[in-house]
């Protein structure tokens, strides 16, 4: 899977106020500030074989980028039960295993900028607060006023609002930043723009199926959710 995408691609909204500004951007973890998809396909198929579900293909990567989540845990016959399981199990793993993990290049200066131009900053994810921090740093932990960690994957809407309801900004000024289907649907539930990412899981087609807010080419691209739904 690339760690830098081969072009820069930022739009804008086709709907709203040209002059909206985000004053809150929420960040999911994995595949958008973390680099950790490559540990994922490795821990893939010992979890597989721990809690009895279809080992990846290694020829097949990038098939699997094109599927979404459900569709996918349709294929290799993951029931939503074992999920709760499965998570605490990766989580436990990344914990153990994950010291090679790290955010991809360039996500911290972005970050950097975005809390210097007033943009508050906040992460929701289905990974461990543990493997948050650890990979994040401390340097820029402190620039994250809000993070919801441990929660499904097809289970933030709740969380999203929380942080809204925690961040007192309104719906309108705030957006969410995924690589992932289930991102998309989550911010729509939690009625806020998504914001994708071109470096993550899922790949570019079925990110655009969700009508993006804003989509980010390249990691430095973040900055511009300062400038909100009028940058191109």
């Amino acid at each position: 899977m690339p760690t830098a995408p081969l072009t820069a691609l930022v739009v804008a909204a086709p709907f709203g106020n040209n002059n909206m500004t985000y004053k809150l951007a929420i960040f999911d973890f994995d595949g958008t500030l973390a680099d950790s998809f490559d540990f994922f396909v490795a821990s893939h198929n010992t979890l597989a074989r721990r809690h009895g579900f279809a080992e990846l293909d290694p020829a097949r990567i990038d098939e699997y980028r094109g599927r979404e989540p459900r569709e996918l845990m349709r294929q290799h016959g993951i029931p939503m039960w074992k999920l709760p399981f499965i998570a605490r199990d990766f989580m436990s793993m990344m914990a153990r295993n994950g010291e090679g993990i790290r955010l991809f290049d360039g996500i911290a200066e972005a970050l950097q900028c975005l809390s210097l131009s007033g943009v508050d900053l906040a992460i929701v994810t289905s990974n461990s607060l543990e493997n948050v921090r650890r990979v994040i740093g401390k340097e820029v932990i402190q620039r994250i006023r809000h993070i919801e960690s441990g929660a499904s994957i097809f289970g933030k809407r709740r969380r999203l609002e929380r942080v809204l309801k925690t961040s007192n900004v309104s719906r309108q000024h705030a957006i969410y930043v995924g690589d992932q289907a289930t991102d998309a649907q989550a911010a729509q539930a939690a009625g806020i723009a998504f914001g994708a990412v071109r470096w993550g899981y899922a790949t570019a087609a079925v990110l655009d199926q969700r009508s993006p807010a804003m989509t980010f080419g390249c990691v430095s691209d973040l900055q511009l959710i300062a400038k909100g739904r009028g940058a191109h």
